[in-house]
């Protein structure tokens, strides 16, 4: 699955540093390659022919590092949208998102058709704090106004070091004039967890992405509410909304810690390694009591995977908007000297064998938020418990609740 692309990028850095010596030879093969394992000549000559124009003719030097270095960023991000080249520091930034603690200001952002849309603000982080949303389209950054040549280095210029300043522009559906945000950069450690009791019998967990603890503190959230409840925990409210995704591996693990059994997602693409299913083991965290799932359009990929898993094997009900539809899975490859290539290698399907790709997961009952109507309630309301000011300030969160309680619902999602 990986060799080749790596295979084609060492052929790509070699012939540009060989230049028209190599390209009058014609020696592009390597010992043991067949033909179609070999870089086109006409392809490589003309990528080598560019590079060799720009060292002598541009009007001022640039370094043959940092000409190969654009050729491969440009390479692989033209493939589609979530493909990327990794320097030393952003391969830094994806080890370390992975574990829960990064630096920045917490946006997941969607980088294509030349813009860079958020999609989601991570709980409690900078992004979040200062009010930026899910669909919001990143225009500038500090001085650095994003166009089609550069917005692909959006995620960069948003990194620093911690307590230093960065100032967004943004373009919001909802306003006439773009909106400006001064944010402060910070070492966060996410908790990617967090939960409530609603009521004396129903739970509420929020997930904000995919790490590796996500497992063990959903299961640490579980039992903290089973024991907070007044009886036994008769249901569960899962909230996924502007959860963007994270590791495959933890999304799979809380799936599996909801189902008794059946296929929870499946994957397909060239390579053996890219193709893939996993299946549900017994053991239901809840004991079978009542799900609901709350999703929205910042809940992509392995949030996706989640909420597929749960309604196509008739465990939960899910409530909202539709999703973002990220149907792909990305693997990062490390490379020689710190760096690596976050690449495409699969497209997932739900349990029923669809791709959401493009689409998303349709609730199975739509709800949307009225943010002002829900801040009114919140201002007028005298609740002193979390739970209760939580069900105040938040209609799709009443929704779900009203749908767990509803027993046509929950049982019309049960296997016949």
């Amino acid at each position: 699955m990986s060799r080749q692309p790596r295979k084609i990028l060492l052929v790509a850095a070699g012939t540009a540093l060989g230049l028209a010596a190599s390209l009058a030879s014609g020696v592009f093969a390597q010992k043991g390659t067949t033909p179609d394992e070999t870089l086109p000549y006409e392809q490589a000559r003309l990528l080598a022919e560019v590079l060799e124009r720009v060292r002598e003719e541009y009007v001022e030097p640039v370094e043959d590092a940092a000409l190969i270095e654009s050729a491969v960023r440009g390479m692989v991000m033209n493939l589609d949208p979530h493909s990327q080249y990794l320097d030393c520091d952003e391969y830094e930034e994806v080890r370390i998102s992975t574990t829960g603690n990064y630096s920045g200001v917490g946006l997941e952002v969607h980088m294509g058709d030349g813009e860079v849309r958020v999609v989601s603000a991570i709980d409690s982080t900078p992004a979040a704090r200062a009010g930026l949303q899910s669909g919001d389209v990143i225009l500038s950054i500090d001085d650095t106004e994003l166009t089609d040549n550069n917005y692909n280095e959006a995620a960069n210029l948003m990194r620093g070091k911690p307590g230093t300043a960065v100032r967004l522009s943004v373009r919001r559906d909802s306003e006439t004039e773009p909106l400006t945000f001064n944010l402060v950069r910070n070492s966060v450690q996410v908790q990617s967890v967090r939960h409530e009791l609603l009521t004396d019998a129903v739970g509420y967990i929020r997930i904000s992405h995919f790490s590796e603890t996500t497992w063990k503190d959903t299961r640490r959230a579980v039992q903290k509410l089973r024991r907070a409840a007044r009886s036994e925990l008769q249901g569960l409210i899962l909230d996924l909304r502007n959860n963007p995704g994270g590791v495959l591996d933890a999304a799979v693990d809380i799936s599996d810690g909801f189902l008794d059994g059946g296929l929870i997602v499946s994957a397909s693409g060239r390579g053996p390694d890219a193709n893939f299913s996993h299946l549900a083991r017994d053991g239901d965290l809840l004991r079978g009591a009542r799900m609901a799932v709350l999703v929205n359009e910042g809940s992509a990929s392995s949030a996706e995977i989640v909420a597929g898993a749960l309604q196509d094997n008739q465990r939960a009900v899910i409530v909202g908007t539709r999703t973002f539809g990220k149907g792909s899975v990305q693997t990062v490859m490390p490379l020689s000297s710190c760096r690596a290539i976050k690449l495409t290698t699969s497209l997932y399907y739900t349990p029923d064998g669809s791709s959401i790709q493009g689409t998303g997961i349709t609730p199975d009952l739509l709800a949307e938020r009225d943010p002002a109507l829900d801040a009114l309630a919140s201002i007028t309301a005298h609740q002193t418990d979390a739970g209760a000011a939580l069900l105040q300030g938040d209609s799709q969160l009443r929704a779900a609740l009203e749908a767990l309680q509803d027993e046509r619902i929950v049982q019309s999602m049960a296997p016949d």
